[in-house]
């Protein structure tokens, strides 16, 4: 009799991958070959992903931290002085004779109210929007540790992995929040198997950033330009 096999030591084929050929090659004078894929899966997220860092906005803050109190401060000085039986200040007495006297569709009351407005808006877009775009949230293994990794950091880890590749000669990466955008040159090889090349390294690649929301790619790849 033959002993059953223990189910923990056994082994299972995996399936296998075929190449799929590819038809949507783009023909260019310089015979290019470009494609774009979905965003790569995360493998071992942690216990969430990581949200946006928060810019601090200190610049605007205090650029209008330093025009209100200094409004506030000149305007107070102006009134204590009326109070205590001292005129007002010649820009305060302008100010109000030109109010009183201008309409409200006057040219110049209609663009200081849409400077104001417009300056409002920008304040409140500055609270609502993290800003920091340039900083890519990495995956949170520990609840109380956060990591970002710069998108030129990203940029020149993913450029390295493709002049890895063989057949290419230069590479230019261009990294944005959502998709990475790889643009290669390649003096020697078919394009489809530089492309098929890059696409893997270039995913494996960013899969290894350790990124909350791994970006998509796209890979687009060329011959060199003819010289004379």
């Amino acid at each position: 009799m033959t002993e059953p096999q223990n189910p923990e030591h056994s082994t299972q084929r995996l399936p296998t991958v075929q190449p799929v050929e590819r038809g949507d090659v783009l023909e260019l004078d310089q015979s290019a070959s470009g494609a774009s894929y979905e965003p790569v899966p995360a493998k071992g997220r942690g216990e969430g992903g990581g949200g946006r860092f928060w810019s601090a906005r200190r610049v605007p803050a205090g650029i209008l931290a330093l025009v209100v109190l200094g409004g506030a401060g000149l305007l107070l000085y102006d009134v204590a002085a009326v109070r205590a039986g001292h005129p007002a200040m010649q820009w305060r007495r302008t100010l109000a004779d030109e109010l009183a006297r201008r309409p409200v569709n006057d040219v110049w009351v209609l663009t200081g109210a849409a400077v104001a407005a417009a300056i409002g808006l920008w304040l409140i877009l500055l609270a609502l929007t993290p800003g920091l775009r340039d900083l890519l949230p990495m995956r949170r293994d520990r609840p109380d540790v956060r990591a970002a990794l710069d998108r030129t950091a990203a940029a020149m880890v993913l450029r390295d992995r493709a002049v890895e590749v063989s057949g290419v000669q230069s590479v230019r990466v261009r990294m944005r929040r959502s998709k990475a955008k790889v643009r290669a040159v390649s003096h020697f090889r078919e394009l489809d198997d530089v492309r098929a090349d890059l696409d893997t390294a270039l995913s494996t690649g960013i899969a290894e950033l350790g990124l909350s929301r791994p970006p998509g790619l796209s890979v687009h790849v060329r011959r060199p330009a003819k010289k004379g």
